[in-house]
Formats: structure tokens, C-alpha cells, sequence
């Protein structure tokens, strides 16, 4: 199959695999995002050495998995079970040391499953690198795992033998919207940019909730058969998510219930008093890991008390909260109708919104500032609160005002007042070396008229972002 996307991936991974070094490759990202499909597919499956850790498999059952491994590469190793990981990568040695390719990959897929309690597995991996691989040329060693947050305490944090070890870090992130639409086509999925967006909204751009659609059906229909069916096969998918990532799941779901409740998000006060915490390190830690994993983003404000804020903003999970988590009637047509509410609308709003901010690099490009220093930030206060503010290099602000309007509407006198009410505002709490950009972000074109002609200096749209 083609590699969609992941172009400055693939260029990385050429890089170091043409290097004349040995080199030590960390690839992480959340469940589903496609990082074994990227390394598999980059190589051609040609592997010196790939292993696949076993979900809650204990020391013996990894140790019999890596046996078993080795002995598929060279029939003559491993003839009985290592008794510790010493002795596991001291046979891998073994196998490389007989391999005549120029360079030996080795790739550990699903690496945090094999380093179970007290096995001794980080510290065999460390004397693996530190004591053979790392003084030859020759060895690409490639790990993965979508236990973000493992790979990141464990890895690239790493105070012992792995401490600044890594030569490359690749954190893969869901596609794009012009990714995702590259993939649907791929897939024989020709929908308008609509359709597209809304795809979007409900499951992010993770390739493999993508690949579960079926061409023959609409969107509406696909929707249905995934999430409200009685064989819907991403209906329990909210439960295995962070199950298969976090130890102790229920408390990291405790964190993205309380988030879910509110749209503009909680500080870490609100939160630790919403959930009855006490305020510690493992908390913060926490915290960290759901932000590594992409399901929530701690973002600054400006213009009140607050200082920063942590928000849900993993689509899947927020589908889920609005629609999945209390529709379990099986009906052929749920999606349908809940097309039709006014739950429907407030999802859909706020996800255009999280849309939005999901790339605010193309925002940039469309401003023509995508060389400019930024810092992006959210304004607060009892007068107004706006979507986004981009704080430029050129000393200029973007406010940028975001709006899931159907087509062809028409700002009215109420919109035009509402725009201007939070430009007057913000115009009192920044400093007077700032000018004030007005930018409006709008699913779809909206019609011209005075007062979009008169306030609004730049409007981008859907067809903007997702080209």
C-alpha cells in the first residue's frame, strides 16, 4: 500500500537509514495513528530483527515471544527460553553479528508491553546499546509504542544508561484534513470537503477509524454502522483507547469526563477540586501524559485572571461524550436523526472550533505568516471571550473569530456588533504598539455585504484549510 502523507517522516527516516552511523529511533503517537504501518511500510517489511511485545503478557510469556522471534530469523538460536533479557539481547547480538546487510534494522514494536514489573528490560536494552550497537555503523534500532507517555519517562527522559542515547525522536501525529482527504480518495472515497470535515470531526484523522469506512455507503450511513449499530465496531472503542495506553485507566478517564463538561476548559484548580484530588506529582504526571497523547491541550490565555487552561480536544472522545455515550439503541438510523437536535448543532460548533485550532498552521499559511514568530493564545474576560488570538512578530494581532455558519450566510448587524465589541476589548488589555487584524474562520463562504467588507480583514474558509 502508498504512504499517504508523513512526508517530512519519510525524508527523516531516508536520512538515517543512508546514515553512515549507527542510529537509535524513537517513533510514538496514540493508538491507532498508524506508526507500525509507516515503519513497515518505509522498509518493506526487510528486517534484520522485528518483534511485537504482547499486551499484558508477563516476563515469561515476552521472554517466550522473543524466543520464538529469533528463532523464525535463525533456527539454530534460541534452541531454549532466555532466562532474562541479558541473555534476550545478547542472542540478538548473536543473529546480527551473522547478517552480511550493510545496515541491520532492528525494529521493537509495541516496546512499553515488554518492559513489564521488574524484569530488568530497560536496563538490558541500555547495556545492548551502550556495549555493542552504539560503537558499530551498522545498526538502525527503531522503537515504537503508543504508550506516549512511557516512551517519553522511559526513553527520551531516560537518567540512566539511555540518558541523550536517542538520535532520532518521531512523534506521529493524526492526519491533516488534506491528508485525510488524500486518504479517503486513496480509499475510493471521492466525498465534497463537507463531508470531509465532518468525517473529521467525529474521528479525527486516525487512519484506521478512516480505513473502517466503507465506500458504498454515505457518510451518514458509515456513521451509523461504526458507532450506533449493534455490531458498530468503534462503539466500545472509547473503553480499549485509554485502557490499552494508561495503567489505572479509570483515573485518566476521570480527568476527560470532567473536561468534557465544560468547552472552554478547567485550570488545574478547577480540575483537582472537580475530581477531589489532592494537588502532587502524580497528578501533574497525569496530566502530561493525556497532553503527550494528543487527547488534551493545556493553552494559555490572555486578558484575565486565568493563565492557562486544559481542554479535551481528541475528536473520537468528544463524539463520544456528545452522542455515543447516550445512544445505545441500536437504530438504523441514530446518526440520522440526531442530525436533527440542537445537540447536534452545539457539537458541531465546538468541533469546528477544535477543527480549527487542530491547524493553526494553516491558518498561518492563509494569513501569509507562516514565517513570522507567533504565539497563539485565547482571550478571556467578562466583556468578551475570543476564539483565538495570534500575537505576530510584525507586531500585529489576529483575532481570529470562528463560526460553523451554513452556507451563504450573512453577517448581520448582531455579528458585526459582537466582532466589534471583542476588537474594543482587546484593543484596551494589549499593548498600543499592537494594530488588530480582524479574521473571520467560517466552515463554509459566507456573502458579501457592508459590514463583512467594512470589519473583516481577512475571511478564511473550510476550502482554505483542508487545499
Amino acid at each position: 500500500m502508498e504512504i499517504i502523507g508523513r512526508e517530512k517522516e519519510i525524508e527523516e527516516l531516508r536520512k538515517l537509514k543512508d546514515s553512515k552511523c549507527s542510529e537509535f529511533i524513537m517513533v510514538y503517537g496514540r493508538r491507532r495513528v498508524g506508526k507500525t504501518y509507516l515503519i513497515r511500510e518505509f522498509f518493506k517489511g526487510k528486517f534484520d530483527f522485528h518483534i511485537t511485545g504482547i499486551a499484558n503478557g508477563n516476563k515469561k510469556e515476552q521472554l517466550l515471544n522473543f524466543r520464538d522471534t529469533l528463532r523464525s530469523y535463525d533456527s539454530q538460536l534460541g534452541e531454549k527460553i532466555p532466562e532474562n533479557w541479558f541473555e534476550a539481547f545478547h542472542l540478538l547480538q548473536l543473529l546480527l553479528e551473522k547478517s552480511k546487510n550493510k545496515n541491520k534494522v532492528i525494529f521493537f514494536d509495541e516496546l512499553p508491553w515488554m518492559d513489564t514489573a521488574k524484569s530488568g528490560f530497560i536496563k538490558a536494552i541500555e547495556h545492548f546499546w551502550n556495549g555493542w550497537a552504539a560503537s558499530r555503523n551498522d545498526i538502525k534500532l527503531i522503537v515504537c509504542g503508543s504508550a506516549a507517555s512511557w516512551m517519553v519517562k522511559n526513553i527520551v527522559h531516560n537518567h540512566g544508561g539511555l540518558h541523550n542515547r536517542l538520535t532520532c525522536k518521531l512523534r506521529l501525529m493524526p492526519f491533516s484534513l488534506s491528508e485525510t482527504k488524500k486518504y479517503l480518495h486513496y480509499l475510493g472515497l471521492k466525498w465534497s470537503n463537507q463531508n470531509i470535515a465532518e468525517c473529521y470531526m467525529i474521528m479525527g484523522g486516525i487512519p484506521y477509524y478512516l480505513h473502517l469506512l466503507d465506500k458504498q455507503l454515505s457518510l451518514a450511513q458509515n456513521i451509523d454502522r461504526l458507532f450506533f449499530s449493534e455490531t458498530a465496531l468503534l462503539s466500545s472503542e472509547f473503553e480499549n483507547l485509554y485502557a490499552s495506553l494508561f495503567k489505572h485507566s479509570n483515573e485518566y478517564v476521570n480527568i476527560i469526563d470532567t473536561l468534557s463538561k465544560k468547552k472552554s476548559g478547567y485550570t488545574r484548580e478547577e480540575l483537582l477540586s472537580s475530581l477531589k484530588l489532592q494537588d502532587g506529582g502524580g497528578f501533574t504526571r497525569k496530566l502530561d501524559e493525556l497532553e503527550q497523547c494528543g487527547f488534551i491541550r493545556k493553552y494559555k490565555t490572555i486578558g484575565g485572571e486565568v493563565n492557562s487552561l486544559y481542554q479535551l480536544v481528541d475528536f473520537y472522545s468528544l463524539f463520544y461524550y456528545s452522542f455515543i455515550k447516550k445512544n445505545k439503541s441500536f437504530d438504523n438510523d441514530t446518526w440520522m436523526n440526531l442530525q436533527k437536535t440542537t445537540t447536534y448543532n452545539t457539537w458541531k460548533g465546538l468541533s469546528f472550533e477544535r477543527l480549527c485550532l487542530a491547524h493553526l498552521q494553516e491558518i498561518k499559511n492563509c494569513l501569509g505568516i507562516s514565517g513570522i514568530s507567533t504565539n497563539s493564545s485565547v482571550f478571556f474576560s467578562k466583556e468578551a471571550q475570543i476564539d483565538l488570538v495570534i500575537e505576530r512578530g510584525d507586531r500585529t494581532m489576529s483575532m481570529c473569530e470562528i463560526k460553523c455558519w451554513e452556507d451563504d450566510h450573512s453577517l448581520q448587524k448582531r455579528d458585526a456588533d459582537s466582532i466589534l465589541n471583542k476588537e474594543s476589548v482587546l484593543k484596551k488589555r494589549i499593548s498600543k504598539k499592537f494594530s488588530i487584524q480582524t479574521v473571520l474562520i467560517c466552515a463554509n463562504k459566507i456573502k458579501s455585504n457592508d459590514y463583512s467588507r467594512d470589519i473583516i480583514n481577512k475571511i478564511i474558509t473550510l476550502e482554505d484549510l483542508i487545499s
